[in-house]
């Protein structure tokens, strides 16, 4: 019984981590999730609208960086996709737009607005008490 047991709960195991595996590369609530106010402030904050703005590697109404470009074609070449985004993309606000919401669905699924503002200013590790202006600026934008 016990060796029954263990089969079973091995195959489940199993498959819980091909259907895992399977998901990763596909598009998870990239669509289902409406960020345009929380984009919309964000660029507020990050530029005043301006797409032409920069800040040392920081460039566009989003103040994307190169390692933002990188991590976004990271993304689309583990979802198998052929599309790439260029440093010159950060200048078109839809360009910016679609890497925030790639950044999103990649490493946000539970579509966290608090996770998303702290972390487009701190990084996927971000720190509450370093983000916390930024979080705060952002959340009056929305209002």
């Amino acid at each position: 019984m016990i060796k029954v047991v263990r089969k079973v709960l091995v195959t489940v195991a199993i498959l819980m981590a091909c259907s895992v595996e399977a998901t990763a590369g596909t598009k998870v609530n990239e669509s289902s999730f409406d960020w345009t106010p929380v984009i919309n402030a964000i660029i507020q904050v990050e530029s005043g609208g301006n797409p032409r703005a920069v800040s040392g590697p920081s460039v566009g109404a989003m103040q994307i960086t190169p390692i933002c470009v990188r991590e976004c074609n990271n993304i689309l070449q583990k979802r198998k996709s052929k599309k790439r985004y260029t440093m010159n993309d950060r200048l078109s606000v839809e360009k910016s737009k679609e890497m925030f919401i790639l950044i999103q669905s990649y490493f946000n699924r539970a579509n966290d607005v608090e996770h998303a503002i702290r972390s487009w200013n701190g990084g996927q590790h971000y720190s509450r008490k370093a983000t916390q202006r930024y979080f705060e600026k952002v959340m009056r934008h929305m209002k």
